[in-house]
């Protein structure tokens, strides 16, 4: 029996040479508004700006899960070393030292994000250039996803950071929680909104999306 998603699958395996531009060119437009036309902002002020700044992220997952693999693949990897010592990491560096010269910390803060979300894309792009199926890579990206947005580094400056006055009861520069929970959240609520994000990823990782698709595929 034929189902609607059926014909869709196959549309869009038809037209699978082309998909990731679909993804790509948006999600590239999203990252130079945010980027270089908006300032710089280290706070989220409520679930829309949240889902605004995080739809590039996940465009550009989508649109390397279906990039596709060729023989220029080992080409494309070193391009992306190339292009992270040749640029980010210098980059990210001399906006630090603005930094310690202005105190505008939101612009080491927006680009260290830039950075974290490179860092995951290119690991994923491996992974696809290295012969992941696109079901497969869509899964690992939105488990990235995920894990990004968990929070585990805030808990991770929580624990790490040197305060002089002893630990904060609650992490106040969280804004990205705080538009879940409605206030700065203590230490338990950081924990629960971690765990939760982490059994998601797990739930992603164990889905039979690739059996879905061979399935649609064969009908």
């Amino acid at each position: 029996m034929t189902t609607t998603a059926e014909p869709v699958v196959h549309r869009l395996y038809a037209a699978r040479r082309w998909l990731w531009l679909a993804a790509a060119v948006p999600a590239a437009v999203l990252a130079a508004l945010i980027m270089v036309v908006l300032p710089a902002d280290q706070t989220l002020d409520n679930l829309a700006e949240w889902l605004f700044k995080l739809s590039p992220f996940l465009l550009a997952v989508v649109a390397v899960a279906t990039f596709p693999r060729g023989r220029f693949g080992p080409v494309l990897v070193v391009l992306g070393v190339l292009a992270y010592m040749g640029y980010l990491d210098t980059a990210l560096i001399l906006r630090v030292l603005e930094y310690r010269e202005q105190g505008e910390f939101s612009v080491v803060y927006q680009f260290q994000l830039f950075v974290v979300t490179y860092i995951v894309l290119f690991g994923l792009l491996a992974f696809r250039l290295g012969g992941a199926r696109t079901a497969t890579t869509l899964k690992v990206g939105v488990a990235g996803v995920l894990i990004v947005i968990s929070g585990l580094n805030d808990l991770g400056f929580w624990v790490l950071n040197d305060w002089p006055d002893g630990r904060p009861s609650t992490l106040d520069w969280a804004s990205h929680i705080i538009v879940f929970t409605g206030g700065p959240p203590s230490m338990p609520v950081a924990v629960v909104f971690l765990l939760v994000h982490l059994v998601l990823a797990g739930v992603v990782m164990v889905l039979p999306v690739e059996r879905w698709v061979d399935e649609r595929l064969a009908s």
